[in-house]
């Protein structure tokens, strides 16, 4: 039987705010608690536009700089509370922006296990997770290449703190979890890293 996946188109982001990109700056901290209220499609939307978006069409270019512009990030929304988006995993797709959904229900508690038992986790109304696949940069850079690919984690994820900023959003990133059962759960390619849960939610 033909395997048909669910592909969520999203909102067209926007490109302008009433928040400065030096007010974002100035008020970006990392939140650690937030409101039992789902999350907008729109506003996941411009999350992970901001994450990894295009923003020059023709040659590909995101909104979060790579070296080389090779792009070994992989972005994945975990779905618990958003509105019209059932509950699930989904893999963000930049040049379409759309989501794939790669998994159904609300993993959020195995997420939260999987990082030593972090509630906020839980109690995200989403998280985005990114993962790296390290050879699209060492096999141009050798091991140097490593760094560069955290690097550009440290950039998208930079931007994903500004973009929760301007939507009256909070948002943490968290290092802190074992890669192995985070992949599992993720059910992430062998080739996949997973290198950053950042959880996102209403303050």
């Amino acid at each position: 039987m033909e395997y048909n996946p669910v592909v969520v188109r999203l909102p067209e982001p926007r490109y302008r705010s009433s928040i400065s990109v030096e007010e974002a700056i100035l008020r970006r901290r990392s939140i650690r608690r937030y409101k039992d209220e789902p999350l907008a499609l729109e506003e996941v939307s411009q999350l992970l536009w901001a994450a990894q978006g295009i923003t020059e069409p023709y040659k590909g270019l995101r909104a979060a700089p790579s070296a080389g512009a090779l792009y070994p990030l992989e972005t994945y929304l975990v779905a618990g509370n958003v509105n019209s988006l059932p509950a699930g995993v989904y893999k963000y797709r930049p040049f379409g922006h759309d989501l794939i959904k790669t998994l159904d229900g609300d993993i959020r508690t195995k997420l939260a296990i999987a990082a030593i038992n972090q509630t906020k986790i839980k109690k995200a109304a989403a998280s985005i997770v990114f993962s790296a696949v390290y050879e699209r940069t060492v096999s141009k850079y050798g091991n140097r290449g490593i760094r560069y690919v955290h690097m550009d984690l440290g950039l998208a994820a930079e931007n994903v703190y500004l973009q929760a900023v301007s939507l009256g959003l909070g948002t943490l990133a968290v290092g802190a979890f074992d890669d192995l059962s985070v992949k599992v759960i993720l059910d992430m390619p062998q080739e996949e890293y997973p290198l950053c849960i950042m959880p996102i939610g209403r303050v």
